[in-house]
């Protein structure tokens, strides 16, 4: 058997006669590697391709573009995913409202990482202060990552406060806390008297 192309395609040559039906199953096997395959999203494309063979090119319905990386594991790189959106939003508790920004979560790097937006503030316009955490509220369950993340954030200096800012963090899975569960936003802040509002910008891995 023949090889052609640089996908070494096998085909009948020379003396050969051709065994239509084992033939055709050889040139359809070499040249299905090598075929930009479909999947509904993420979900179906683990439940279809997670055996495929490396180099396998995979594509969603929104347009996301996979490229598997590995013949014996699910890895792959996200080669073109469509523009993230604030398509999620953090469950605050009770006596707390969006501020002035809009809260928004979006999952981005291939659903590494988590980016924040938006302010929150008291119901009653009073200072957000606890001499230890503030519990805000909770991320959606995708949002909840393995550990514990941290990152800062801003506040108002309206006020005594001469601090600009504080620790905003995020309970990882099968947390233990006095302060809240798995999933939880906690501040963390020890200027005078409070602030008015929290920045929650900023971003957490997931993984």
């Amino acid at each position: 058997m023949a090889t052609i192309g640089y996908a070494n395609l096998p085909v009948p040559s020379g003396a050969q006669s051709p065994i239509v039906p084992a033939d055709i199953a050889a040139l359809a096997s070499a040249i299905d590697p090598h075929l930009r395959h479909t999947a509904v999203d993420l979900a179906d494309r683990t439940n279809r391709f997670a055996a495929a063979t490396v180099q396998t090119l995979v594509t969603a319905n929104d347009g996301t573009t996979w490229l598997k990386t590995s013949s014996t594991a699910d890895t792959w790189v996200t080669i073109w995913e469509p523009p993230p959106t604030w398509d999620r939003t953090i469950t605050l508790k009770t006596g707390l409202q969006t501020g002035d920004v809009t809260i928004g979560l979006m999952i981005v790097d291939g659903g590494r990482k988590v980016e924040l937006k938006g302010r929150v503030e008291r119901t009653d316009g009073t200072k957000i202060y606890d001499a230890n955490a503030v519990n805000l509220g909770a991320v959606p369950a995708d949002c909840v990552p393995v550990a514990l993340r941290t990152w800062p954030g801003t506040c108002s200096m309206a006020g005594a406060t001469t601090d600009a800012a504080g620790r905003l963090e995020v309970l990882g899975e099968n947390t233990s806390s006095a302060y809240g569960a798995a999933g939880d936003v906690l501040w963390w802040y020890q200027g005078t008297d409070g602030t008015d509002w929290v920045d929650l910008s900023g971003y957490y891995w997931l993984i």
